[in-house]
């Protein structure tokens, strides 16, 4: 599969959107009181999950970028 520059971006991209917004996420759900355990344990799941694939995608996008700077050479 051919890997071009801009897949590269795009994964970098959705990557550092999904951390943006989980800061904020993370922020926002530090601020509340009076919710059950349970929310704040879900939460806290729903994060952990996106920002392990914001890394995965992450690291895709910095090895697709590579790959692709060396096939121009």
């Amino acid at each position: 599969m051919k890997l071009e520059k801009k897949h590269a971006l795009v994964l970098i991209g959705i990557a550092g959107w999904n951390v943006v917004t989980y800061a904020t996420f993370i922020k926002n759900l530090a601020g509340t009181e009076g919710r059950p355990r349970g929310y704040y344990i879900a939460h806290t799941v729903l994060i952990v999950v996106n920002l392990v694939i914001a890394a995965v995608l992450g690291k895709w996008g910095v090895h697709a970028l590579k790959a692709a700077r060396t096939a121009k050479d």
